[in-house]
């Protein structure tokens, strides 16, 4: 939850289009001011203060505890000019929070943090536990010292500048050398090593009914320890479904604060253990519960540490524990970069650009966003034609543990690289899909409202598809009177395709019907132009024009294509022709 306190009228109107962006995450702090603050302190996970600055770090000051723990605060001044992230940057949150609270009001966002200022990931940041020399480290990798990648898998981190490398390392000037370790291991502590503690653990639990928590937390410990393995690496515990309401197990979860994954008990038996018994095949349907369930949790992993039981004094043990290690998984996210226009690239494709390690795409696409990737991101671009390819390369990529980001243009699932990677993917990494404004919805907007009503767009392209199918289907919206969208319309080397699919289309529409094109919609060299199927100049067109020819009832209003939602503007018999506007369906 999010703390809205204001101190003036202008404050409380910001706070409420905030409210408003962002439903159910918001509270209003009403009362006295400093009053406000310490609830909303003690009760949120951040904070935004519509107050000065100097005023905010009074009221704050005294609240402050630990920055693990202390929500963040933000400061938006009195005419919204800029939104300031005053305390927890990174551990609460102020950071993001400000970028967001910025997005919303139109302010410009205030971020000191050294990191962020210099578009360099915090290693409180990366989205795991941290641990040992976190500072020194920290800092070593902001002045770009060497410092040496220590891990025991490749992981889907963000890009991480060239100065911190497997490869990177020797003394500095203090005849010392700093170490960023990625593992799950307990390792001796060192003054110039930080640990990053990736969430690789499964522990399988099984207990017998009423089995306290304590001996389940001193089993889970005991395990760990002896293993050599962190309890800030463990994901989940993990056991058979009978048990998910097993007291000791729910509250033992809780403490670790990791979730209690269950699993049917047909599933665990199917799961090939070293250490099968008949005890839990009697009581719950599986010959293994502690084993099952952590390879059940870590699909494509292997168990490191076998079953254990726990170790009461006087009394037989209610439980038992065994680990298994999850095998590390790529990620993939298929990012749609829009049209072109800066403006138009989502917030969430610019996360994810900035989340990747590496980027591949067409180099003309990877040069519009190349200034959004962080130092350090590993780019791998090729030209036209090379779709298959770089498809193969991305899903590679991720398959190696990377963190990928396969970039372009448009919507990444419409006529671009979505379809071809995921046809290369399996179910060993994660994929995401973000969308991107279309060409069809730019030149759309541009034109008016030609996509009022049912549409449908078609590829002029025959590299990919028989001309003969593209025909069928052209012929198919013309019949069903559908807007059509023709995108890769012509080019040097298929000039004749637009002007047979316009005849086709002629056949079912009047002359007078609209049409739009747009050449590089929202770029720098954008132009278009309304006019009509007679009228229709295909030389003004190559394959990077949008070319939008409306249905029956498409309508030239001042310039601009419009399409009604309806019907009602065309009369029995005037296909083509102006008729009345009707009102919304």
């Amino acid at each position: 939850m999010i703390g809205l306190i204001a101190a003036t009228a202008a404050g409380s109107i910001a706070g409420e289009r905030l409210t408003a962006a962002w439903p159910g995450r918001c509270r209003v702090y009403e009362g006295p001011v400093r009053e406000a603050v310490a609830r909303a302190f003690a009760e949120c996970e951040g904070l935004v203060c519509f107050l000065a600055t100097g005023a905010a770090v009074r009221l704050v000051a005294p609240l402050l505890t630990d920055k693990a723990a202390d929500p963040g605060v933000v400061c938006v001044d009195e005419a919204l000019r800029h939104a300031v992230a005053l305390v927890g940057g990174h551990g609460g949150g102020a950071n993001e929070l400000t970028r967001q609270v910025a997005d919303v009001l139109g302010c410009a966002p205030v971020v000191t943090t050294a990191t962020d200022a210099v578009d360099v990931p915090g290693l409180d940041t990366l989205g795991w536990p941290v641990e040992g020399a976190v500072a020194a480290v920290g800092r070593a990798v902001l002045d770009g010292a060497p410092v040496r990648l220590d891990a025991d898998a490749v992981h889907p981190l963000p890009a991480l500048p060239p100065n911190v490398s497997p490869a990177a390392g020797g003394a500095t000037a203090d005849g010392a050398a700093f170490t960023l370790r990625v593992t799950d291991r307990e390792v001796p502590g060192e003054g110039r090593t930080a640990v990053l503690r990736p969430p690789t653990l499964v522990v399988g639990v099984g207990a017998s009914r009423g089995a306290g928590t304590e001996e389940v937390l001193e089993l889970i410990t005991r395990t760990l320890a002896d293993a050599g393995l962190s309890p800030r690496s463990v994901a989940a515990l993990a056991t058979v479904d009978a048990k998910a309401d097993e007291a000791g197990l729910v509250e033992a979860s809780a403490r670790l604060g990791v979730p209690l994954v269950t699993h049917p008990a047909e599933v665990l038996a199917a799961v090939e253990v070293p250490n099968p018994s008949e005890a839990p095949l009697a009581a719950v349907g599986t010959p293994s519960v502690a084993e099952a369930a952590a390879l059940a949790g870590a699909p494509g992993g292997e168990l490191i540490v076998p079953k254990r039981k726990s170790a009461p004094e006087g009394r037989p043990a209610m439980c038992t524990a065994a680990v298994a290690r999850r095998r590390p998984r790529g990620r993939l996210a298929v990012v749609g970069l829009g049209p072109g226009a800066r403006d138009l690239l989502t917030p969430r494709a610019r996360e994810e650009l900035r989340r990747a390690s590496v980027v591949v795409g067409l180099d003309q696409y990877v040069d519009q966003v190349r200034d959004l990737l962080r130092p350090g991101t590993r780019v791998l671009e090729s030209g036209l034609g090379a779709e298959e390819e770089r498809a193969r390369t991305a899903v590679a990529e991720a398959r190696a543990g990377h963190a990928v980001a396969l970039i372009g243009s448009g919507d990444a699932g419409v006529y671009a690289m979505a379809s071809p990677a995921l046809a290369e993917a399996s179910d060993d990494i994660d994929v995401a899909g973000v969308p991107g404004v279309t060409a069809a919805l730019a030149a759309a907007a541009i034109l008016g409202a030609p996509l009022g009503h049912d549409h449908v767009s078609i590829s002029l392209s025959d590299l990919h598809t028989p001309w003969e199918v593209i025909e069928r289907r052209v012929r198919a919206a013309a019949e069903s009177d559908m807007v059509v969208t023709f995108y890769n319309p012509r080019s040097r080397g298929r000039h004749w395709q637009l002007p047979k699919a316009l005849d086709i289309l002629a056949g079912h529409r009047s002359p007078t019907t609209p049409v739009g094109i747009v050449h590089a919609a929202t770029r720098a060299d954008e132009r278009s132009c309304v006019t009509t199927l007679a009228a229709l100049d295909v030389e003004q067109v190559d394959m990077v024009t949008v070319v939008v020819v409306g249905n029956t009832a498409t309508r030239n209003v001042a310039g601009r294509m419009v399409t009604p939602r309806g019907y009602r503007w065309q009369t029995a018999g005037t296909a083509g022709t102006s008729g009345t506007a009707g009102g919304e369906q």
